[in-house]
């Protein structure tokens, strides 16, 4: 079986060298693909991505900045792994957790598991309004689908890469948090979540999420849940 690692990147000069070798370096008794979908950067990544030369990593560049949903879609255009497996560039997430995320996949559990920051796992402890808010916008999601997950924000979400021949994505910033849950859903899939470790950043460290992508969240949640 392949494991094809999504890395969806915008100006993260100062981390995406670390990020890759920590996924390299992660034990998965799988092989790996590592797909790395530049979107747009304009600090210096280009040029670092341009000049890596390792075998099982390929790289494209997004002719201009569209957001993270269009840097997924289009590393999931690329991947021929057997399991997809979300990974952002910021070391927000540590690659050490893939044998707990990739478990239910593997023994047949699971077709989808999320990697949770609420369930117990070590975390930075940073912004109280984010959390609310993440609550709000996780609460909402399960009303919709009925589902109780706890953590529907979350970058790490590993699936079977079957599952994206039965959906179509369209969001192409934030939105694909819930767009992807959703339809998920909408499958009937069988979601896990399991206990991560979570290091967040500050705004002064490169955060890029804020409250105008959580309203946009519930907008998608209404709009996938009804509309699409």
């Amino acid at each position: 079986m392949k494991l094809s690692i999504i890395i969806p990147v915008y100006n993260e000069k100062n981390t995406i060298e670390e990020i890759i070798s920590r996924v390299q370096a992660a034990e998965v008794g799988l092989e790996k693909e590592i797909i790395v979908v530049d979107d747009g950067s304009e600090d210096g990544t280009r040029q670092i991505l341009d000049n890596l030369n390792q075998p099982n990593i390929k790289t494209y560049i997004q002719p201009k900045n569209q957001g993270k949903g269009a840097a997924l879609r289009t590393g999931f255009s690329m991947a021929e792994g057997d399991i997809i497996l979300i990974q952002d560039a910021d070391l927000e997430y540590d690659p050490k957790d893939y044998p707990k995320l990739l478990e239910p996949l593997l023994d047949g559990r699971a077709d989808v598991v999320y990697g949770s920051r609420f369930l117990g796992g070590p975390h930075r402890v940073l912004y109280f309004w984010h959390y609310v808010g993440n609550r709000i916008i996780t609460t909402l999601a399960n009303m919709f689908v009925n589902l109780n997950l706890n953590d529907m924000e979350t970058c790490y979400k590993v699936f079977k890469r079957e599952l994206l021949n039965k959906i179509t994505l369209k969001s192409k910033r934030f939105g694909i948090e819930p767009e992807i849950t959703i339809k998920f859903a909408k499958l009937k899939c069988k979601i896990y979540e399991v206990p991560i470790s979570y290091s967040g950043r500050d705004y002064t460290e490169g955060k890029k999420i804020g409250w105008k992508d959580g309203v946009a969240a519930i907008f998608h949640i209404i709009r996938f849940k009804f509309f699409n």
